[in-house]
């Protein structure tokens, strides 16, 4: 397969020269590095690329360029090929209109020149896009392929771990692919037995357990060491924070995780009001970019295993794995965040993973082109699952029990887009289908009509429950299950029950010394990206002040 091509154009020779040159630098063993002196002449030259069947991965464009600007080419550009990403070169006197294209483009980045040294401020810009590049093109596959059905829980299960855990898979729908059916029906001796997976060595599974499928992947399941400094349970964005803080600061962490790095937010297809993200970024890309800089500073991960236990025996603080592992650390931080309500209406259980999901929008959205789906919930996960869903929906309906709980710019954006209708005051009575969701029930609360409403697919998003069980036996817990912390827990001037220290908890400290929470699993948390990382950094602070008194 040909090299993907990386194009730089600008009329200033000299410059081109300059930028090729680093680009071949860094990136000529895996990537055709290009050169044009106009956008008219780069336009030529991507239109022969698309016709040989090549595909270009990343546009670098100066902005004053004559008769075609670099805004103009790019727009011209991204017609060509809409995947590859876009960065625009600018003097101090251009940032206005840089500013302006990452609407009118979707520019993903503008830099000002010069930018020396480069290893400093061109290629770690330069990388990031092309990792999220390769995360989103679709090139002639060579990896994992996975044939099941749209209708099947099983394969969703499958495809959810793989598009979580950032392993690109091609899926194989049997009901529509008659060769794939054949092949399944020989692989597994007649039986029709989804899904079954083919990877690139030869070997093949059908319907493996999610752990068999990790450990195949490469996927880290046991721990390496009996001890750490700290163990974080948990990889949502407090987690994958407290992480990167505590690991940089030298301590030895150890991070568990039950499904796959990114929690609920490592769902969103795209975040819009993270600072620092003017384009925006979607929670797989937050969560890949957060997991590299976690394990650059020494982070070990566990992933597909479920910690089910945790217990005091001073000094030390202990985990216990599903499958029975104990792992000890000097201290502990919940980071478990929290998880969608389950329907409970008929038809729910016996259509979950057939037409019915759970936050699952990124994994599915587009076997549903050109089709009716709706979305339950009115906060912003659901207004995100909404938005990118209407990317490839004929209609997507909004079911909300009440009102909108959205951010102001979630909620404009909903509004205005005209694939979205919001019904508000709805409550979803039964779901029906045979082999998969065919309709709703839905009830108006103030006029109190029923109504039949036809959907291929409902995503979930409503209400949440915190993952506090696991430490429900040693930490208080609200009458809602959110672990309390700091302050909350001193009553009548008395600190809490089995507290052996002369001093008070730590802000985000729980009724047992050295175990921490951070994120949607604490009480009185902001339930925002933003403030659930926030907590993980404070939360090794506070967790390095436990460990000098021991």
């Amino acid at each position: 397969m040909p090299k993907p091509v990386i194009l730089t154009v600008d009329d200033d020779r000299a410059v081109l020269n300059a930028v090729e040159r680093d680009l071949r630098q860094k990136y000529g063993r895996d990537y055709r590095v290009l050169k044009a002196e106009s956008g008219a002449s780069a336009l030529d030259a991507l239109t022969q690329l698309h016709a040989r069947g090549d595909t270009a991965a990343l546009f670098v464009a100066d902005q004053r360029m004559p008769e075609m600007n670099g805004v103009q080419f790019l727009e011209a550009a991204r017609k060509i090929f809409p995947d590859a990403r876009k960065i625009l070169l600018t003097a101090y006197a251009d940032t206005q209109a840089a500013i302006d294209a990452i609407n009118k483009v979707g520019l993903d980045y503008y830099l000002v020149k010069p930018w020396d040294p480069p290893e400093e401020n061109f290629y770690p810009i330069v990388n990031d896009l092309l990792d999220e590049w390769k995360q989103n093109v679709q090139l002639p596959f060579e990896g994992i392929r996975v044939a099941g059905s749209l209708w099947s829980n099983n394969s969703h299960r499958v495809k959810e771990f793989l598009t979580r855990h950032q392993i690109p898979y091609l899926f194989l729908d049997i009901e529509k692919d008659f060769k794939a059916r054949a092949m399944v029906e020989q692989t597994n001796h007649g039986a029709l037995k989804i899904p079954t997976l083919y990877f690139p060595d030869g070997v093949v599974m059908s319907d493996p357990a999610l752990q068999q499928l990790a450990e195949k992947c490469g996927v880290q399941m046991k721990a390496a060491l009996p001890f750490y400094d700290l163990i974080i349970v948990g990889a949502g964005p407090g987690g994958l924070a407290a992480a990167v803080y505590g690991s940089s600061d030298g301590l030895k962490v150890l991070l568990i995780e039950r499904a796959a790095p990114g929690g609920q937010a490592g769902s969103s297809p795209k975040i819009e009001n993270l600072m620092g993200f003017p384009s925006g970024i979607s929670g797989m890309d937050l969560t890949r970019r957060a997991v590299t800089q976690a394990k650059r500073f020494g982070v070990e991960f566990l992933s597909t295993q479920e910690a089910i236990l945790v217990e005091r025996s001073d000094p030390y603080r202990m985990v216990t794995l599903a499958d029975g592992t104990k792992i000890s650390a000097h201290a502990i931080l919940l980071a478990t965040g929290s998880s969608f309500n389950i329907l409970k209406m008929p038809g729910a259980a016996e259509l979950t993973g057939a037409g019915v999901y759970y936050g699952a929008a990124y994994t599915e959205a587009a076997n549903y082109r050109d089709q009716n789906v709706c979305v339950v919930g009115g906060a912003n996960s659901a207004g995100q699952g909404a938005m990118f869903l209407s990317r490839f929906a004929a209609k997507v309906t909004m079911l909300v029990r009440t009102e909108l709980t959205t951010s102001q710019y979630l909620t404009d954006l909903l509004r205005a887009n005209e694939k979205i209708e919001i019904r508000l005051n709805t409550d979803l009575l039964a779901l029906h289908g045979k082999e998969k969701l065919e309709a709703l029930t839905i009830r108006d609360t103030k006029t109190q009509k029923e109504e039949m409403l036809d959907a291929a697919a409902l995503f979930v998003f409503i209400g949440v429950k915190p993952g506090s069980a696991l430490a429900a036996n040693i930490v208080t817990c609200d009458e809602k299950g959110y672990v309390v912390t700091g302050r909350d827990l001193i009553a009548d001037g008395k600190k809490p029950t089995g507290w052996n220290l002369e001093r008070e908890p730590f802000v985000l400290e729980t009724s047992t010394p050295g175990i921490f929470a951070a994120g949607d699993v604490r009480k009185g948390t902001v339930h925002r990206i933003a403030s659930a990382a926030g907590e993980g950094a404070m939360a090794v602070m506070e967790i390095r002040e436990y460990l000098k008194g021991l």
